[in-house]
């Protein structure tokens, strides 16, 4: 009898023991970020799915690296009958703890795209293309077709778009996104036109996101581009070329291979600035707001020239033999 109640007691400290090492065991699995296969992953949970089909979604997935783990502490907390079906977005660093929170309330998160100045609508609708867990209901349209869902007409898409960070919930359609920049794009293009100085040489706001297009390209230096825009300006005002290679360039199309030769120069297309006249008939980029402001308020100067100093900048001059001059002191010389 002694040893049968012995027994007993080294049992019951057995499991003591037991229970405490799986409990630091819970908490250390519970607070520790998940090894998950990539920085966002998308998870559409249906209907009906077991606690066990949800959990080899998530190894499947990339979120988990096995899942046992994960069943024991839908077990041990009771949250089997919580979890939600639905659309996730899930973000690194992510906690087993934060995971089960997020299944139990249904918290989506969101998809981002950041559209950056400068890109073309063509980059934008790649890396569309390329955003996770959303309808991509547009993939099959072509660009005008695209345009004529978003702003009721057909139009060149280049330049409508506005850059900016944009979020977008699991599953919503990637015309929603497309819609919103688009009409964010018309409305500051709409409010610094109305506000624009007098007297500059564009016939239509279009021609105002045409130049801040042009301006976009030719340099990232915010302070420039009134400098780039009054060039410009002064240049249509005087019925010369605006002689601007990032027109050629979009021009060029897939045939630019990031260099461009005198021979492209001399190439007219309806983009080559060289061999024609006034701005080219679209935007070649999508413009930010500092380039439309520069576009609509360019600085009052005289100086119809510039050439990049090589340090990022440019010289500005006001005529072409002191032009000529910069460019044998900023340009020849790495030659």
């Amino acid at each position: 009898m002694l040893f049968i109640k012995q027994c007993l007691k080294y049992w019951a400290a057995l499991l003591g023991l037991g229970g405490l090492a799986l409990g630091l065991w819970m908490v250390i699995f519970m607070i520790r970020p998940l090894p998950m296969a990539s920085e966002t992953i998308g998870l559409q949970i249906p209907a009906g799915a077991s606690v066990r089909g949800i959990a080899d979604q998530l190894v499947a997935a990339g979120v988990l690296s096995e899942p046992y783990s994960f069943l024991l502490l839908v077990r041990v907390t009771g949250s089997g009958s919580q979890l939600q079906a639905g659309d996730y977005a899930l973000n690194t660093p992510l906690q087993p703890w934060s995971l089960l929170d997020i299944l139990k309330h249904g918290t989506f998160d969101q998809f981002k795209l950041q559209l950056t100045e400068g890109k073309t609508f063509a980059d934008f609708r790649q890396k569309m293309a390329q955003l996770p867990g959303i309808r991509h209901d547009t993939v099959m349209l072509s660009d005008s077709e695209l345009m004529k869902l978003v702003s009721g007409q057909y139009q060149h898409p280049e330049g409508w778009f506005f850059p900016d960070t944009y979020f977008l919930d699991a599953q919503s359609s990637d015309i929603d996104l497309y819609k919103r920049a688009y009409q964010k794009m018309v409305q500051h293009l709409t409010t610094a036109w109305e506000g624009r100085e007098a007297g500059l040489p564009y016939h239509s706001m279009y021609e105002a996101l045409v130049m801040a297009s042009i301006v976009e390209k030719e340099t990232g230096v915010e302070e420039e581009r009134p400098q780039i825009a009054g060039v410009f300006v002064n240049r249509l005002r005087k019925g010369m070329r605006l002689q601007t290679d990032p027109t050629v360039i979009y021009g060029m199309g897939t045939r630019y291979r990031g260099n461009i030769t005198k021979k492209d120069l001399l190439t007219d297309t309806p983009y080559n600035t060289y061999t024609r006249s006034g701005l080219p008939p679209t935007p070649i980029a999508l413009p930010g707001l500092a380039s439309i402001q520069a576009a609509l308020h360019p600085a009052k100067t005289n100086a119809l020239y510039f050439v990049a100093n090589g340090q990022g900048r440019h010289v500005f001059t006001s005529s072409l033999d002191a032009h000529n001059q910069a460019v044998r002191a900023y340009q020849l010389k790495k030659h």
